[in-house]
């Protein structure tokens, strides 16, 4: 089986990460989780992600439940010379952290 996503298209985060496949064409299975109805609580999906949150993916027997990791993933699988994680920030702006340096006055 291809790659599945879980989301609900309700939140946030699930959208960024449906619009993001859908851009770079990937190809994926949509598996709805309707948090209002919370399917996100059943046994089934406690074996995708035992956090229960969504968005989750899951490729064969790999499975990313935090969104950032998600849009990573699917980056590197959309073009695998796509650099991420640390090495970028210190690469082009020389620190390990996405945030603003703080100023003092």
């Amino acid at each position: 089986m291809g790659l599945e996503l879980y989301l609900d298209l309700m939140s946030q985060p699930c959208r960024a990460v449906y619009i993001f496949a859908k851009k770079n064409n990937i190809p994926f299975q949509l598996r709805t989780i309707e948090l209002l109805k919370g399917q996100h609580y059943t046994d089934d999906f406690a074996q995708v992600n035992p956090l229960r949150k969504v968005p989750a993916l899951k490729d064969g027997d790999f499975i990313l439940a935090e969104s950032p990791s998600v849009l990573a993933a699917k980056s590197s699988r959309a073009d695998p010379n796509w650099r991420h994680g640390v090495s970028v920030w210190k690469l082009r702006w020389g620190r390990t952290s996405s945030r603003r340096p703080m100023r003092l006055s």
